[in-house]
């Protein structure tokens, strides 16, 4: 199977874990070492709010191929049936879509993208 058939939901499953682990990185490079003091600073860049924010500040930017727009897209379209209470439809799609992004290019095995579009969030 192609990456680009997989579902959007399955990428943004896999490109959660693959964020996330980058900010953990990040984080404990700052030289945070409580676990407490992690778990909430990574709300910062994890939650769903967060990541629909930084989504929409990396495309104000221009940072994004036009296929890497295509899948932000598709995972944003994507429907689901339940979204977290804390925040918006429309954030839980536009974080949606940030996940998605993340585990089709690691499925590509894009990893200097990655890291490229990590670059641009935390640095």
């Amino acid at each position: 199977m192609k990456t680009i058939e997989i579902n959007s939901l399955v990428l943004a499953y896999l490109g959660d874990s693959i964020y996330e682990s980058y900010v953990r990185e990040y984080l404990i490079s700052l030289g945070t070492f409580h676990v407490k003091e992690l778990q909430e600073k990574s709300l910062e860049y994890v939650s769903a709010r967060s990541q629909s924010k930084i989504l929409n500040d990396l495309i104000d930017k221009n940072i994004f191929t036009k296929e890497e727009l295509e899948i932000i897209k598709r995972g944003r379209n994507q429907k689901s049936n339940t979204h977290p209470k804390s925040c918006s439809i429309q954030e839980y799609r536009n974080a949606t879509g940030f996940e998605a992004l993340f585990g089709y290019l690691k499925l590509e095995n894009k990893i200097e993208r990655i890291e490229e579009i990590i670059s641009k969030i935390f640095y």
